[in-house]
């Protein structure tokens, strides 16, 4: 199968869904439904077979989503799961330890209130299982302990160089593995 995505206008049903779980229209600073954008892609499984993912996006960025994610096709590269966070009750901890790779989720950066880029549809997490969030001694989700030596690069996971950062780098978006403080984020991608 070749790679394909079609971008289109949030469909009323999946607003119906969206609604009050990642998506808050009540809140002032909550993105209106036509900021953003669907995408509907089909993406590598581990199992060596192919899947059909969606992502919720900002509008203004889901094209250059879609030519990134055409590279990590191309590349072969497994995603384990793809699917709107609203399927994880809008829970970035329980999206994360499905291993679930998503986009927009109106939330605020973890222990503050500063929104997150998510909340904004500019930033996107890519198998956070295997790629995982390490603030310090703390690894979120917890099982992605086991994948903490970035040196035993097992399919799935997030390096530099490699075809998930090279795909980034080629939209504009920052890896959150490169930050230099004592925080890393290896699952996610923004557009700062």
């Amino acid at each position: 199968m070749s790679y394909r995505a079609r971008i289109s206008s949030i469909p009323a049903e999946i607003a119906e869904e969206m609604a009050g779980v990642s998506w808050h229209p009540d809140h002032p600073r909550c993105p209106p439904l036509a900021d953003l954008a669907l995408i509907r892609l089909v993406h590598h499984h581990p199992d060596g077979g192919e899947r059909d993912g969606e992502l919720v996006v900002a509008a203004a960025v889901a094209d250059d989503v879609a030519r990134a994610f055409e590279r990590l096709f191309a590349a072969r590269f497994p995603i384990e799961r793809m699917e709107r966070v609203d399927a994880h009750g809008g829970s970035d901890d329980r999206s994360m330890a499905a291993n679930n790779s998503s986009g927009f989720n109106f939330r605020t950066i973890a222990g503050s209130d500063q929104l997150s880029l998510h909340a904004l549809g500019r930033a996107i997490d890519i198998n956070p299982l295997w790629n995982p969030y390490v603030v310090g001694t703390a690894v979120h989700p917890p099982a992605g302990a086991a994948f903490l030596d970035r040196a035993d690069v097992r399919p799935g996971m997030i390096v530099r160089p490699g075809p998930v950062t090279d795909a980034f780098d080629a939209i504009g978006w920052e890896w959150g593995g490169d930050w230099t403080r004592a925080v890393k984020d290896y699952h996610h991608f923004a557009l700062p």
